[in-house]
């Protein structure tokens, strides 16, 4: 398991959310095993080895994580944010640095584009500290719009990160192409401002803008004769008297100004994002409600309900009104959360079987397009039936309960949903206690919608057999 802690903590949040429809009981005894596990191999049970024992007890059925899911995703997005940055950057550049030959570039236009720059960026990075999310119709239209507070108080972080990497992508190619622009043509930069501003005073703040660099590159600090010789005026009818030459010296100034005070600022913010983002996953891990019940559960041994009655040798009512029902004749079949991976029974494999694959680690959209494609099936079928493939010995999650009722809703009338809890020998029937929850699942679904078969096999049905009492 990863130690990112961003990837760590979309993990764990995920498998919280995924256990939060599960019985307080059976997660208990789950995570109590986990921790007895842990202290017999002298190993301190951490989010990480929950994880990873969590993955060991699912089985096959993908190796790729949410929090893998999510990260890829965000790396998608930073990708078009320094795609969309360089094709910015070139032609800003170009338009600032647009020369016709008699006018000249200004150099205030260029200081005030960098300082609007740097506002930017600080402003960016502002709105993720305190939370603020300008960006939350981009996300709506990426569907990340999550409903879990955690990964809601990431998405601004995770957002100023994609903005400082466009950023900078937008600085360089703009400093790429101011470089391509002073070799391939002959730039005349000057200054001009409708304000009264002298030399003097012009030059007293070219300089204190130069501070950073002026021990590095020296030339690129214009000088008072520069400055007094290269100031224009819109109305002047020439520029007799000055030497083309001096037109062009205040390159390098231009570019360190572009440097430090576009491109540099942009990295220094973007190291800070991401040391931030680290910082709050390893903070919301530690402080996540689940994390405190996981603890809670890993510690505490027993419970104390106050009663007198010691029923440690009494054992649940597993009892249900309802007996597996027969397969129907359908060639449409859902595997639900990997099921059925890596074979089916052999009596299912037909060539006219459609197979479709739902739950576990695929998206909510994928299950929505799994639900339209199976109703589309249905629609053509004067019986509606479908065959969902489960794994017996994983407990009904309110994840299948919630895919189920969707599908009740938008399949056609009359459909007939079959579940089909699979053994780890999936040409064999599984055990009958495990076979128990999923007919008390069924009887919490719509009447007449939902029913339970076993696996086609030689084997007598236990139920018909007698060995199970309703």
């Amino acid at each position: 398991m990863s130690q990112n802690p961003l990837r760590l903590l979309l993990d764990f949040d995920d498998r919280i959310q995924r256990d939060r429809d599960q019985p307080s009981a059976f997660l208990h005894r789950r995570d109590r095993r986990f921790a007895l596990d842990c202290q017999q191999q002298e190993i301190t049970p951490d989010a990480s080895c929950w994880l990873a024992h969590m993955d060991r007890l699912s089985g096959p059925g993908g190796t790729v994580t949410a929090g893998s899911r999510e990260l890829r995703l965000w790396r998608r997005v930073n990708g078009g944010f320094v795609a969309a940055g360089c094709l910015i950057g070139i032609f800003t550049m170009l338009g600032l640095l647009f020369y016709d030959g008699g006018q000249r570039i200004n150099i205030t236009v260029i200081l005030a584009f960098v300082l609007l720059q740097l506002i930017l960026a600080l402003v960016t990075t502002v709105q993720a500290i305190i939370g603020w999310q300008p960006w939350r119709w981009l996300l709506k239209g990426l569907h990340r719009d999550h409903t879990s507070p955690t990964r809601a108080r990431l998405q601004p972080l995770l957002m100023a990160r994609a903005a400082h990497a466009g950023g900078i992508a937008f600085g360089l190619a703009g400093l790429a192409t101011l470089l391509i622009m002073v070799v391939v043509q002959d730039l005349a930069f000057g200054w001009s401002t409708t304000l009264d501003t002298g030399a003097s005073g012009y030059h007293n703040l070219i300089n204190t803008l130069a501070t950073p660099w002026s021990w590095l590159w020296p030339s690129a600090v214009p000088s008072l004769e520069l400055v007094e010789a290269t100031r224009f005026f819109r109305a002047a009818s020439g520029t007799t008297g000055i030497d083309p030459s001096r037109w062009g010296q205040w390159w390098p100034f231009v570019v360190m100004l572009w440097l430090t005070g576009t491109v540099i600022p942009r990295v220094l913010l973007l190291i800070l994002s991401q040391g931030l983002l680290r910082y709050r996953a390893t903070r919301s891990l530690a402080r996540h409600p689940g994390m405190q019940a996981l603890l809670y559960r890993m510690e505490t041994s027993t419970l104390d309900t106050g009663s007198g009655h010691n029923d440690a040798g009494d054992l649940p009512d597993t009892r249900t009104r309802t007996r597996p029902d027969q397969l129907p004749d359908t060639p449409i079949m859902i595997c639900w959360a990997g099921a059925g991976e890596p074979e089916l029974p052999q009596r299912l494999e037909a060539p006219d079987t459609r197979i479709f694959r739902a739950g576990g680690r695929a998206t909510l959209a994928q299950d929505d397009e799994v639900l339209a494609q199976v109703g589309d099936e249905l629609a053509s079928q004067k019986a509606p039936a479908v065959i969902v493939v489960t794994r017996s010995w994983e407990p009904p999650t309110g994840e299948l309960h919630d895919f189920l009722e969707t599908g009740h809703e938008r399949w056609p009338s009359g459909t007939r949903v079959t579940l089909l809890p699979l053994a780890s020998d999936p040409n064999q029937l599984p055990e009958t206690h495990l076979v128990q929850p999923w007919l008390r699942f069924t009887e919490r679904l719509a009447p007449g919608f939902a029913s339970v078969a076993l696996p086609p096999t030689d084997k007598p049905d236990p139920y018909l057999a007698g060995s199970v009492q309703p």
